[in-house]
């Protein structure tokens, strides 16, 4: 199964590609979509689309997994954020992929087994999970890999689920 993960953001959208065969992870593909930070948001959206639907084309994954915006006390932050979550789905299913969302927490859970996690927890554990050498950066980049790996676990308990 090879799912891609998305860390969704209006500068920076991280890109990671991982397959997972049986209890076997590996790493096929981590980058950053990061368009001119002078450019109007709606022409750093349709970069970043364009981007990812080349990288789409060229990877053709299974599925893909994004991160939800995390809403706290910034909504204006959010919503930039949730306009950058559509551009990506959008590219994903003009591509036939369905796009299944998580919250940060649900990431966390899912690659250290506490929702409560630490960046620098998930990082670790994206590098240990994948046997990297190196944690890839930046943060978005080792992000969207959280969010990939976040997508298999939840295909594997779904598995679990349906023997029982």
């Amino acid at each position: 199964m090879r799912v891609l993960g998305i860390d969704p953001g209006t500068y920076n959208m991280g890109v990671g590609v991982v397959d997972a065969h049986g209890s076997d992870l590996s790493l096929v593909h981590v980058s950053v979509l990061a368009p001119r930070r002078a450019d109007p948001l709606p022409a750093r959206l349709h970069a970043m689309s364009r981007g990812l639907g080349d990288l789409l084309r060229d990877l053709t994954p299974g599925s893909a997994a994004i991160e939800e915006p995390f809403v706290a006390r910034n909504v204006r932050a959010a919503m930039a954020v949730a306009q950058a979550q559509a551009a990506a789905m959008i590219a994903c299913a003009a591509h036939g992929l369905e796009v299944t969302g998580y919250t940060p927490r649900q990431v966390k859970q899912a690659v250290t087994d506490y929702g409560g996690s630490s960046k620098e927890q998930v990082q670790a554990m994206v590098r240990a999970l994948l046997e990297i050498d190196h944690i890839p950066g930046p943060a978005d980049a080792a992000d969207a890999l959280a969010v990939a790996i976040c997508h298999v676990n939840a295909g594997r308990a779904l598995e679990l689920d349906l023997r029982e």
